[in-house]
């Protein structure tokens, strides 16, 4: 048996074991304008993040042997998108990503950093699936044993191979000095730090991420929404804004940007998560 802990769906913690889910706390935020916009959810209960997350498992196989880790390109805008664009187009070597069943991995293929990321989002804990582990390559997997989740040494892991240009995805702020450490250590290593699952950061949070990464997705954080709204370089989105904080961030957004056609026209009064933490 496995177990794996998720938040997501309005920052909701979930708890999945055996391939059931067992536990659904209460969210965190009521309305997210994604579901609104694509399944017509006007309001996130436990009964509809149960029902979405079994709806996951069955239709991909989250949490299982039967996880399917690489998706094709589609028309959308997201952290794994970006990523996605990036490795496909030489601009990274690899993607420091956490998958359920292997923990945090080393990511080199376009279409695995696409069904990686754009399928499960706030992984907390997870165990190893030693299928998964043989798909993504024991090579790439930081922990073979335990599948922890420390997207650090998922950095060190990268450069002891040989990696020169490295995205990493980061939750944590405290993850930045270290992060900033191993770049003085490593002056030819290009390393930039994607940072995802921000919802509920406090304001002294906010500020480190946004003063040490280059591309931040604003979930339904109030400060990051602040400091972004007021500092970004480039920003795309409205209703979920992700922000770059750096010139190369800029440039990462605008390429993606390239891509799909463009941005979409601005909307007067974009719908926005409730309530922003």
């Amino acid at each position: 048996m496995t177990r794996h802990i998720i938040e997501a769906l309005g920052k909701s913690k979930i708890i999945i074991e055996n391939e059931k889910v067992v536990e659904v706390s209460k969210p965190q935020i009521n309305y997210c304008p994604l579901f609104d916009h694509h399944r017509c959810v006007k309001e996130i209960t436990e009964e509809f993040i149960e029902n979405n997350i079994n709806f996951r498992i069955e239709d991909f196989g989250m949490c299982t042997p039967k996880r399917q880790l690489k998706m094709k390109d589609f028309l959308a805008f997201g952290i794994s998108e970006i990523l996605s664009t990036l490795i496909k187009e030489k601009e990274i070597n690899c993607a420091i990503m956490v998958c359920e069943g292997c923990g945090t991995i080393i990511v080199t293929e376009s279409e695995m950093a696409q069904g990686v990321g754009g399928r499960v989002s706030g992984l907390v804990e997870t165990e190893p699936i030693p299928e998964l582990i043989k798909i993504v390559g024991s090579e790439n997997v930081l922990d073979n044993q335990n599948a922890s989740i420390d997207q650090v040494k998922g950095i060190e892991l990268a450069i002891s191979q040989g990696y020169k240009n490295i995205a990493v995805t980061i939750a944590l702020a405290s993850d930045c000095e270290k992060i900033n450490k191993i770049k003085e250590e490593n002056p030819d290593v290009n390393i930039y730090t994607f940072a995802v699952h921000t919802t509920g950061l406090s304001k002294e949070e906010a500020r480190i991420i946004f003063d040490n990464c280059d591309v931040i997705t604003s979930c339904a954080s109030k400060h990051i929404r602040d400091i972004g709204d007021e500092e970004s370089v480039r920003t795309v989105g409205q209703s979920i804004p992700i922000y770059s904080a750096t010139e190369k961030g800029a440039e990462f957004l605008e390429l993606r940007l390239s891509k799909i056609g463009g941005e979409k026209p601005k909307k007067t009064n974009p719908d926005i998560p409730k309530p922003l933490i």
